[in-house]
Order: C-alpha cells, then sequence, then structure tokens
C-alpha cells in the first residue's frame, strides 16, 4: 500500500499544472506503473534504475545511452526545449544565450534526493517534467541526473550542440561553446575540443567551472540528439570518450580507462552523491 500511495504521489506531483499548460502531454509521462519495484513510464523506460536496456541512461558495463533526454526531443519536443527557444529569442549572443540556460537551471532546481523527494533511492525525471515545476512554481526539485538532462535539452532549444557527462558517482552537462572566455577548462569530444563543464548543482557555480576532481580524469560523454525512444543496449565499444584539459587542451583516453569508468558506475551509487559546490 505505501508503494502504491508513493506512486499516486508521483503521477500527482509530476503532473500538477500540466493539464493548464498550454504545451502537448506528449513528454511528460502521463502515468507511471510499477514492476518488480521499478517505476517505468509511458515508453517503458525505468526511471528508477540508470542500467540495463530499459533504464533511464542505459548504462552497460562498456558504455551508456541517456534514452531520457530523447523523451523531450524531437516530435516529443515541449516545455523544455520550447523555453530554450524563447532563451535564444531574447539572448542572440550565443555565450550570454548558454549563460541564460545555465543560469535558468542553476538558479531554478533545488538539489534533492530522490529518496527525499520521491523515496525510492533513484528517480530521474524527464527534462519538461522538471522544466514544468520550474516554469509553473518557480522553483523544481532534482539531482544531478534531472538537472544535466534539463540542460541539455534545453541547450538543444536554445541552439546549441550539448552531451551528457558520466564519471564517478556524478553526471553533468556539456555544451560546445569554443573560446568562452569564463571556462576552468575545454573538453575534447571525439576529437572535437571546445566542450565546457555545465555544472548546475551549485548554487554559485558560473557556467565553465570544473570540480578539480574532474580534471584530466576518466569521464565518458555522450552527445544528446534527436533519437528514438526505445529499449536497447549501447554499443559494445565506447562511441564518445572525454577527457579535460586545463586552459583549452583536451586528450582522448586510451579504451581500457574507459571500462574503470563504468566499474565504478557498477559499483557506486553514482547519481546519489551530486554536489552542492561552489566556485
Amino acid at each position: 500500500m505505501k508503494r502504491a500511495g508513493i506512486l499516486i504521489s508521483l503521477v500527482v506531483i509530476l503532473s500538477a499544472g500540466l493539464a493548464s499548460a498550454s504545451y502537448a502531454w506528449a513528454s511528460p509521462s502521463e502515468g507511471f506503473h510499477e514492476i518488480n519495484g521499478d517505476v517505468f513510464d509511458d515508453w517503458e523506460i525505468c526511471r528508477t534504475r540508470a542500467f540495463g536496456e530499459d533504464g533511464f541512461y542505459q548504462v552497460s558495463e562498456t558504455a551508456f545511452r541517456p534514452v531520457i533526454a530523447f523523451e523531450s526531443l524531437g516530435e516529443n519536443a515541449a516545455l523544455a526545449y520550447s523555453l530554450g527557444q524563447q532563451i535564444a529569442e531574447e539572448y542572440p549572443d550565443r555565450f550570454q544565450r548558454a549563460e541564460a540556460v545555465f543560469s535558468f537551471v542553476r538558479d531554478g532546481v533545488e538539489y534533492t534526493t530522490d529518496i527525499d523527494q520521491f523515496d525510492y533511492e533513484e528517480f530521474a525525471q524527464n527534462a519538461d517534467e522538471l522544466a514544468t515545476r520550474v516554469d509553473q512554481g518557480g522553483v523544481g526539485y532534482g539531482d544531478c541526473e534531472d538537472s544535466a538532462v534539463l540542460l541539455a535539452v534545453m541547450y538543444k532549444g536554445a541552439g546549441l550542440r550539448s552531451a551528457i557527462v558520466v564519471g564517478e558517482e556524478h553526471t553533468v552537462a556539456l555544451v560546445y561553446l569554443p573560446d568562452y572566455d569564463g571556462a576552468t577548462a575545454f573538453f575534447e569530444l571525439e576529437g572535437e575540443s571546445g566542450w565546457i563543464w555545465a555544472e548546475a548543482t551549485g548554487w554559485n557555480n558560473p557556467l565553465g567551472w570544473v570540480p578539480r576532481e574532474f580534471l584530466n580524469g576518466n569521464l565518458a560523454a555522450y552527445e544528446v540528439t534527436e533519437e528514438t525512444i526505445a529499449r536497447a543496449e549501447p554499443p559494445q565499444a565506447p562511441s564518445t570518450v572525454v577527457a579535460g584539459g586545463s586552459g583549452g587542451g583536451g586528450f582522448s583516453i586510451p579504451f581500457p580507462f574507459f571500462g574503470v569508468v563504468f566499474f565504478l558506475w557498477f559499483v557506486s551509487s553514482l547519481f546519489r552523491r551530486g554536489r552542492r559546490r561552489a566556485a
């Protein structure tokens, strides 16, 4: 009975205000259902588990695919994508635009653990569910993957390339912004430098600031594009690998290190720690 009550509460919380909104219901899930203790959305993507072909990040031992971001792109684009478009119209300058998107998420989402908010150790929100709460209530609640997914989708709406990064016990967004003066470091993604860190889970973090432990570390990334929402296994070999270098220099991580990243992912609670770090 307790689980059933929580599930009903999730539907109420995540759908609050959507009925009166002018945006399509396509991206916020209309209802969740529980199977063997895990919660699934309308696309049969598990919200309470990151790994597996039906997990919200489809994590395997060698790669990942952030399928939950695709729930708010393409034909499913709704509020989060639209907010990015609105910011793009207001800020023609791409640096100011990137900062405005970042500020919207950093200032509008209060870091909250999933166990405190949903009574699940893990529960991922898609971009439109979180954006609706921020847009209508002035504040949303989420942890690191929630902020990363919202940033990635809004950047796409704003006409900027974005990616999602994973490291030990953490996940964030990247935005492609070469020559941005405020970046602590530039990252290289599949041989292309110019990607900067978007760490929105800290009250005072500026765009481009990188926690020291993630500089020159073992990280993996996936550029966010419009893709099919489906259960799937990521590629057996990593399609993208990221490493940071101070002052605009990046370098590629040899393949064996990638396995270490995901080994650490499986043995540590990746999304539970998050960050409330100031620059």
